[in-house]
């Protein structure tokens, strides 16, 4: 049976242009195990609110067996890495199957489709070479999300850019626009430019968000490397430098979406503000616009706070937040033994774990935070949770620290399986949302959008998003920040500095002696954050501002 598609609703007036959006890994619900972090959860709000309006859109991303990984723990509790198969009974089976080049063999791909009566998304298809016509290499391009091997990342690459192209041919499926969420299926611009055979004509139909200043996100690879793999999808060397821009045999491939695409966005003001800087070298490359992030409020927030919010009851709002910190503490009690007690001030640290965000830095200056965590009077309990890279042994040597020292305190405890559904717990439960990235090295960050749609207060250095919500002492707590330039020593002594200070003599006071104001203040960033960073607004912005202003022949 040949399977037939058609996009599945009608659309809203201004939302009719077709668009293909193009991302490596999509936070659509806990059961569907394909993403690793923010981009992820960012793509899953986008894909559910481009939904809710009866937008255009169609996701593709691919069906990773293994997923990311799932963060078990060893017998002493640090972190462990499990790889299981994953089986997905809400998948249907397209029965599409074609080829792609990669490495100059012929790998057979297969699609799978996700309706939008599933998850409430737009229609997605989720792409697999786990077929039995190749051989097991072939079979493994789809098998763990951000693989640590270099050619399985080029694999994957290819997959998702010129397998997704190739999947909405034979789906008889044309875009206007082909929008790139990161640099990661770029060899999708080169497909293109070998049907259209012209720049001018690709940069009509392709736009480009870059989520991260990080080097590790901006990737370079070797030309040479890349034409042997399949991933200039036919481009001659000489042509792709002159197309790129690209000046000896390193193709930088942000910068290459850049001289491509005919509109790029950044993730935040700050953000837009850095890509400027970090590109203005280059010339004839795309203007960049700011597209804040955003999260799916209906999906995330705490429906009876908002109810008890509206309504003015206060009372009925503070036992909804004691409700939901009660669900944290039996995960709490289960992982780690402890009993919280709903009544003490509890502070999250959830996010990815990585060098730049700084897990530990409140651990600065241990004998601070000894006393920080053993005042009698006004006690705090303190959470941790976070999924480093599999092979980023830093990152897993800071969580398994954290392992430890927790192990010395009833009061500090840190979780495993930081997915969507123990993101919602940490959220509900948190009263304070910890963020202390290094300055200007947060391109977005979207876990305390959705921490203050559930009633905790961020605390947050002034990066990525948060300058546009911040209100210091209204809804929120700013730390104040140093000076980025700085080396990173430094950077960490001075924000640990400012964090304690912080906690010592505003927050945790004012959480115990006035908790009226507490709770105005918990309140404000309740309305704050809704509409302007609910993912409605995003996936409105997205048309109006990227897709729509791309003149398509």
């Amino acid at each position: 049976m040949t399977f037939e598609f058609s996009h599945p609703y009608e659309f809203e007036p201004g939302y009719s242009r077709p668009v293909a959006y193009f991302c490596m890994e999509y936070a659509i619900h806990q059961s569907f195990k394909i993403y690793a972090g923010g981009l992820g959860f960012l793509a899953g709000s986008h894909m559910r609110s481009a939904f809710d309006l009866k937008q255009n859109i169609v996701g593709i991303g691919i069906l990773w067996k293994y997923g990311y990984y799932d963060q078990v723990r060893k017998a002493d509790q640090t972190m462990d890495i499990l790889f299981q198969e994953k089986v997905y009974g809400f998948l249907q089976k397209t029965g599409i199957k074609f080829t792609i080049n990669i490495s100059g063999h012929e790998v057979w791909v297969t699609a799978w489709y996700l309706s939008p009566s599933v998850f409430n998304t737009v229609p997605m298809f989720f792409l697999s070479t786990d077929l039995p016509e190749n051989d097991y290499l072939a079979q493994t391009t789809c098998h763990k999300l951000y693989d640590a091997n270099p050619e399985a990342k080029i694999a994957a690459a290819i997959l998702l850019g010129a397998g997704g192209a190739r999947l909405l041919e034979i789906l008889n499926w044309e875009p206007d626009i082909y929008h790139l969420n990161e640099s990661h299926a770029l060899p999708l611009a080169f497909f293109l430019y070998q049907r259209y055979r012209s720049r001018e004509e690709l940069k009509r139909h392709l736009v480009f968000t870059n989520h991260t200043p990080e080097e590790a996100g901006n990737v370079k690879s070797d030309l040479i490397w890349l034409e042997k793999m399949g991933f200039l999808c036919g481009v001659p060397i000489t042509e792709v430098r002159i197309i790129t821009h690209t000046e000896g045999d390193t193709l930088d491939h942000t910068a290459s979406i850049l001289h491509l695409a005919g509109l790029a966005n950044g993730v935040s003001i700050p953000h837009q503000q850095t890509m400027l800087k970090m590109w203005a070298n280059h010339n004839d490359i795309c203007s960049i616009i700011p597209i804040t992030n955003a999260q799916h409020f209906g999906f995330w927030a705490d429906e009876g706070m908002y109810k008890a919010l509206e309504e003015g009851d206060d009372e009925a709002l503070l036992r909804r937040k004691k409700i939901a910190k009660r669900a944290l503490f039996e995960e709490v009690s289960d992982q780690n033994g402890e009993i919280y007690d709903e009544n003490i001030l509890t502070l999250v640290f959830a996010k990815r774990f990585t060098g730049y965000k700084r897990p530990d830095l409140l651990f600065h200056d241990m004998d601070r935070f000894e006393k920080l965590i053993s005042n009698p009077d006004r006690p705090i309990q303190i959470i941790w949770a976070g999924k480093p890279y599999p092979l980023d042994y830093s990152s897993i040597g800071v969580f398994d620290k954290i392992v430890h020292i927790c192990k010395s305190h009833s009061n500090c405890a840190i979780l495993v399986g930081y997915e969507m559904k123990l993101s919602r717990l940490l959220k509900g439960g948190a009263d304070i949302w910890l963020n202390v990235p290094r300055l200007r090295h947060e391109a977005s960050g979207t876990s305390g959008m959705t921490a203050a749609m559930n009633g905790a207060v961020n605390v947050a250095l002034p990066d990525g998003w948060f300058p546009e919500f911040a209100r210091d002492k209204k809804n929120c707590f700013v730390i104040p920040s140093c000076n980025p330039t700085l080396n990173e020593h430094q950077q960490d002594e001075l924000d640990a500095t400012c964090l304690y200070e912080l906690l010592e003599k505003e927050v945790i006071p004012l959480y115990y002696d006035y908790p009226q104001t507490w709770l105005q203040i918990m309140k404000e960033g309740m309305r704050d954050i809704f509409p302007q960073f609910d993912s409605a607004r995003l996936a409105r912005q997205y048309y109006t501002e990227l897709y729509n202003p791309i003149t398509v022949s």
